[in-house]
């Protein structure tokens, strides 16, 4: 695998949502609006039900095409001239792009194990996972739990987590070729030392989510059916500053607190009273289309009270790949307070 600390291989972290061109020996990845050779991504309107990973696995060309071994001077392990943009703290989808592109450029087809990496990858960004495996025993929650570990200013954060994920990429590529399963496999990690310990973590992080789950404000919700036959009711859950770093898994999967035992199938997390993440269960067939549209009328409404300008909006989840099941807050912090919020909800609700 190519050792980033001796290549010539950069990176830029921009924000969620900007808009980018190809640019020369440029891969841009997760983010720039757009899906064409040398810009990858899934979250504009126009993109295909994939991750940026299945994109790549699905189309190689958008690499192929536009980064080859001669522009990198014929040398994939010391290449001359090579960018990486993706957004900032990168994810799984994020760093498992890149770990493909580059072992794309190496061997110029998708083989078996970046075909099995890609496809989990998608799982992981659908939040399709499987909900009768173990949730502390899979790739998702072992690169979760490094992520969590690394606590460093954003942008050392942010390079750390893309060499710890390009290790760890690697070593489920070379895992699957031995012939591994990905999806739930203990054995996958036995013996290495970090990877047993981050599946301890995830172990211990369900009695952080008991704990969140003991303080956070619980409600039935009737939210709209993607068939649009109306609404169905469900479990939402509504949690500030969660110390759960799998608190949506958790969520999802519990029966025993919610009403209709069959989990928590809205999620409503706060951070520091600035960031809000709206989520739905994809098992639910529902979603929250409109919500977006309500949250930036009184976001706009807020913030000509306090002549604030309104330089980014809430993300509603305008793609196929979400299909408006996922809003974000505004990546510069929302002016509306956590009552507001929730009362939005409860409107959206009730319509």
């Amino acid at each position: 695998m190519l050792d980033l600390q001796n290549s010539s291989i950069t990176f830029d972290f921009v924000h969620y949502g900007k808009v980018l061109e190809p640019r020369k020996n440029t891969l841009v990845l997760d983010v720039g609006m757009k899906t064409v050779p040398g810009v990858i991504d899934h979250h504009h309107p126009q993109a295909e039900t994939e991750c940026t990973a299945s994109l790549i696995a699905k189309h190689p060309q958008l690499v192929l095409d536009h980064v080859n071994k001669e522009t990198l001077g014929g040398d994939i392990e010391k290449p001359q001239d090579l960018k990486f943009i993706t957004h900032r703290l990168p994810d799984f989808d994020a760093v498992a792009s890149i770990f493909l592109s580059l072992k794309l450029i190496e061997v110029e087809h998708i083989d078996h194990p970046m075909g099995e990496i890609a496809d989990y990858t998608r799982m992981v960004d659908s939040a399709t996972l499987p909900r009768d495996i173990d949730l502390t025993a899979t790739p998702y929650s072992i690169l979760r739990a490094l992520f969590k570990n690394i606590r460093k200013e954003e942008t050392v954060a942010n390079l750390q987590r893309v060499d710890e994920g390009l290790r760890f990429m690697n070593f489920l590529y070379m895992k699957s070729r031995e012939g591994y399963e990905l999806l739930e496999n203990r054995a996958l990690f036995s013996g290495v030392d970090g990877y047993e310990k981050a599946i301890r973590e995830a172990e211990e992080d369900y009695f952080d989510y008991i704990k969140d789950l003991n303080r956070a404000e619980k409600t039935t919700l009737f939210l709209p059916r993607t068939d649009g036959k109306g609404k169905r009711d469900i479990d939402g859950l509504f949690v500030r500053n969660p110390r759960s770093y799998l608190l949506k898994d958790w969520a999802r999967r519990d029966r025993d607190n919610t009403v209709h035992r069959d989990g928590f199938g809205f999620l409503m997390t706060n951070f520091r009273d600035k960031r809000y993440i709206l989520g739905v269960d994809p098992e639910k067939g529902i979603y929250l289309k409109g919500l977006g549209d309500l949250l930036n009328e009184m976001e706009l409404s807020k913030r000509s009270t306090e002549d604030r300008p309104l330089g980014f909006s809430w993300y509603d989840g305008n793609c196929p790949f979400f299909n408006y099941r996922i809003v974000d807050s505004p990546q510069d912090g929302t002016s509306l307070t956590h009552g507001e919020i929730v009362a939005a909800i409860l409107t959206f609700s009730q319509e």
